[in-house]
């Protein structure tokens, strides 16, 4: 009986290593690598296999069906949504009438369709992604060996603002860090993955709408170094 408890602590053992080691090579080396070492043409190439590796390792974990993703859409509440957009807009124009006042509402005066095509694929091909592997696969997978309630949160929200270190902007690490707070509340403390998905989704298109995606655009990212 010694034997077998034995057995089984080291294979837990072993076990927590794997994961830690997956952990922090996703949320720590990855994005770390990619702002510093990488040029900056890899780094969306990059960024796409990094995360293609994440959603496959959320395929596999135990406890994980895909169809859990729609529960809690009940609790998308609309006045939620609007609430986070609204305020969402209001920071978005104070950055941009302080800092850069000539770019605000650029992309709505100057290339509409672009905002138009933004607003539909951007859920698909960022919002998407980026809630899967730091929502689920991070508290499904993950999350037994991470803090829990409000601790737990924050660290969500400071990986989620480390994952986007290779915009070097102190405007992105601050929003994505608010807004990594909002989803990962969304998604674990009121368990709707839809709701997290719906406030990312009206936050992207509201950064844009005011002319703030040239701090969300790689083409312009100046390392400083």
């Amino acid at each position: 009986m010694q034997m077998d408890t034995q057995t089984r602590s080291g294979r837990n053992a072993r076990r927590d290593f794997a994961l830690w080691a997956e952990f922090l090579a996703i949320y720590a080396a990855a994005p770390v690598a990619m702002s510093v070492l990488l040029p900056a043409g890899r780094v969306i190439t990059t960024l796409t296999i990094v995360t293609a590796f994440a959603v496959l390792l959320l395929h596999r974990t135990e406890g994980f069906r895909w169809r859990s993703l729609m529960e809690g859409a009940d609790r998308v509440s609309p006045a939620i949504v609007v609430g986070f957009a609204a305020v969402t807009c209001l920071v978005s124009f104070a950055i941009m009438r302080a800092w850069a006042p000539e770019s605000l509402f650029s992309l709505p005066r100057e290339r509409p369709y672009l905002l138009f095509a933004i607003a539909l694929l951007y859920p698909v091909f960022s919002v998407l992604p980026q809630e899967l592997v730091y929502r689920p696969l991070y508290f499904v997978r993950y999350g037994r060996l991470l803090p829990g309630g409000a601790p737990g949160l924050a660290l969500n929200a400071a990986l989620f603002s480390l994952g986007h270190l290779m915009y070097w902007s102190w405007v992105v690490a601050a929003m994505t860090f608010v807004g990594g707070l909002a989803f990962a509340w969304a998604y674990e403390t009121r368990r709707s993955f839809p709701l997290a998905f719906a406030l990312h989704w009206v936050a992207g298109v509201a950064i844009f709408t005011f002319g703030m995606g040239q701090y969300f655009y790689s083409g312009n990212v100046v390392r400083p170094f």
